[in-house]
């Protein structure tokens, strides 16, 4: 059974900076991507970033030029580090894992990130 323990989150400012990170407890090689959704109170979860096997990403538009995602193969870890974060990304952000073989989906906890004055 994979599991992801997700780190990070917390209460900033508008225009702050955080960062969350998601540890995989299986090899970088059973990975075929690794990313990060997030769902907000009374909207569906929704697609933040997404960082494949061939490093290739994929960002939601909105958090385009502010979020970076990345990976460290050695240690089956994934970040999203948020920059100029705006009161529109409070959420809970998910972790979210897909294997190699068999192709199966895995998701994290979830950690509140809230953007408040």
């Amino acid at each position: 059974q994979v599991q992801l323990v997700e780190s990070g989150g917390g209460l900033v400012q508008p225009g702050e900076s955080l960062s969350v990170t998601c540890a995989a407890s299986i090899s970088i090689f059973s990975i075929y991507r690794m990313g990060w959704y997030r769902q907000a109170p009374g909207k569906q979860r929704e697609l933040v970033a997404t960082i494949a096997s061939d490093h290739s990403t994929n960002y939601l538009d909105s958090v385009k030029g502010r979020f970076t995602i990345s990976r460290d193969n050695a240690k089956s870890t994934v970040s999203l580090q948020m920059n100029s974060l705006k009161p529109e990304d409070t959420a809970i952000y998910y972790c979210n894992l897909i294997t190699t073989w068999p192709r199966r989906d895995y998701w994290g906890q979830g950690t509140q990130v809230t953007v408040s004055s």
